[in-house]
């Protein structure tokens, strides 16, 4: 199972093929926000993609104040349709965040292709990267969410990995050259097997980039789909995924793990449709994933991707709660 997800592997040994696992010590979360005596104690983060579903205002402002009010206490921000958000808006997404506590992220428009043999694809696609990472740190975003691209046009997987770690070193270099920092990109595993974003790829974008840039983004409910509903079906499939991304990047990239959650459809190619935690004919369950995330005592911010947003974030936070870790 693991080799679907981790190309390259053929041992289901968290590590791959019983590598031993590189442990290095996590360093506290480097975030912008002054995180008071939460700093110690607090593990998760839970909130919503988007503005909560209960809202007909698209003011990201009152959307913090709105989750806040729910008990949730982070956000993403979704430029998928684009980067539509001028500097003194973003600003003030930063200043109610810092007031309130929230953790935000974002992510980046859907239009990207970093594994694209076409130059003018690839350089959009670092353009909208860099809009949207420049926007990140306009309000205070820690970590920039996007997915990496796609295997078609390639010659093979491995060629598109390569093509996509290549193709991201420029927005590194802007991001170096800018002085960015306390904002990640963040390549997320994605739900399809004709994409670049199995559990072994992100980690070697990430590797490749450098921890001062890169930190992966998992979406629990990708990998199942990902995987035709075998993979995220037991704890010990959070745990083993979990410790290769710590033991291959260093306690930096799971503190916190940038996390996505839902239940979600799936047919023979992939990812289809994201369902409603009540919907428990369709998997992963978020109890095995906070179970994991309890027994390797990682943080988390939790971002739900449920069709019911915030009402879904409310519910993973209190599952969380019954099983004793927050």
């Amino acid at each position: 199972m693991m080799a679907s997800l981790w190309r390259g592997c053929a041992s289901a040994t968290p590590g791959c093929g019983g590598r031993p696992l590189r442990l290095k010590p996590r360093a506290r979360f480097p975030h912008t926000l002054s995180w008071g005596a939460c700093a110690v104690s607090k593990r998760l983060w839970f909130g919503p993609a988007g503005k909560p579903v209960g809202m007909k205002s698209g003011d990201y402002v009152k959307a913090i104040e709105y989750i806040v009010r729910e008990g949730l206490d982070a956000i993403e921000y979704e430029a998928v349709r684009g980067v539509r958000i001028s500097e003194k808006k973003a600003r003030a997404i930063k200043e109610a965040a810092e007031k309130y506590g929230v953790v935000v992220s974002m992510h980046a428009p859907y239009y990207l292709n970093f594994a694209s043999p076409n130059e003018e694809t690839a350089r959009k696609s670092q353009e909208r990267l860099i809009a949207a990472v420049r926007a990140a740190s306009w309000m205070g975003a820690y970590a920039v969410v996007f997915h990496p691209g796609y295997y078609r046009d390639n010659p093979s997987p491995e060629e598109a990995l390569k093509r996509t770690i290549d193709n991201l070193r420029p927005v590194v270099e802007w991001m170096e050259q800018n002085g960015i920092r306390g904002v990640w990109i963040a390549p997320e595993t994605t739900g399809k097997p004709t994409q670049v974003g199995s559990v072994e790829e992100v980690v070697e974008i990430c590797r490749e980039l450098g921890e001062r840039y890169c930190r992966p983004a998992v979406d629990w409910a990708h990998l199942h789909a990902r995987s035709i509903g075998q993979y995220v079906t037991d704890v010990a499939h959070v745990i083993e995924t979990i410790e290769y991304i710590e033991g291959e990047l260093g306690g930096y990239a799971v503190d916190p793990l940038h996390t996505h959650f839902s239940r979600i459809e799936y047919g023979q190619g992939g990812e289809k449709e994201h369902h409603t935690l009540a919907e428990e004919e369709y998997g992963p369950d978020w109890r095995i994933v906070c179970r994991g995330y309890k027994e390797t005592g990682i943080k988390g911010v939790i971002i739900s991707e449920s069709p019911v947003l915030d009402q879904d974030a409310i519910v993973m936070k209190k599952i969380c709660e019954e099983e004793g870790y927050l």
